[in-house]
């Protein structure tokens, strides 16, 4: 048995995130922030600024997820309005985050296909997923495209962090219908 199946079984849940999640939330991201090449935040938010975040996408009734590997908090994922233009209601744009001693092991996946599931029970016809450090950040290049995003362009050099400069990777996949038919 794989990494991949041991993880995939009942040792890993995915749940919506709960207010009390926020410490844990918080800490995973501040290491993505001070460590990482996905976000281009320099300063790792504060537990109330966290809080703030979680709680605008739960009154906008929009998932916040996490994914617990026996008990323990190893990543979280979410979807936000895309832009705030009303052009843009369909199109919302996921997050991910997992625990970097625990990557490679069927976390994020998990994770995604679970925001993707909660997504289309809602009237959203786009995902799209701004990927930090473009084409060098494989591992989330490789969930997204198992889960059926494309690459639909790339902005170069947009990020200055760390002492160099970053792309972003624009991917992006259909939610329901897609453009196939016109929004409710």
């Amino acid at each position: 048995m794989s990494a991949v199946d041991i993880l995939s079984g009942p040792a890993v849940e995915v749940r919506d995130a709960r207010p009390d999640d926020v410490h844990a939330i918080a800490s995973l991201y501040a290491w993505h922030v001070l460590n990482g090449r996905a976000s281009f935040e320099e300063v790792p938010p504060t537990i109330d600024e966290m809080r703030s975040r979680m709680s605008k996408l739960a009154a906008d009734r929009l998932p916040w997820l996490v994914a617990l590997f026996h008990g323990v908090i190893v990543g979280y994922c979410y979807a936000g309005l895309y832009r705030p233009r009303p052009a843009y209601r369909y199109t919302l744009e996921e997050s991910i985050y997992v625990d970097a001693s625990m990557t490679g092991r069927g976390i994020g996946s998990a994770l995604l296909g679970a925001l993707i599931t909660r997504c289309e029970e809602g009237p959203w016809r786009q995902m799209v997923a701004v990927i930090g450090d473009g084409h060098n950040n494989a591992g989330s290049l490789r969930v997204h495209k198992k889960h059926g995003f494309e690459v639909a362009g790339q902005l170069r050099s947009v990020g200055y962090k760390q002492g160099d400069w970053r792309d972003t990777l624009i991917m992006q996949r259909p939610l329901n219908d897609g453009d196939w038919t016109l929004p409710e």
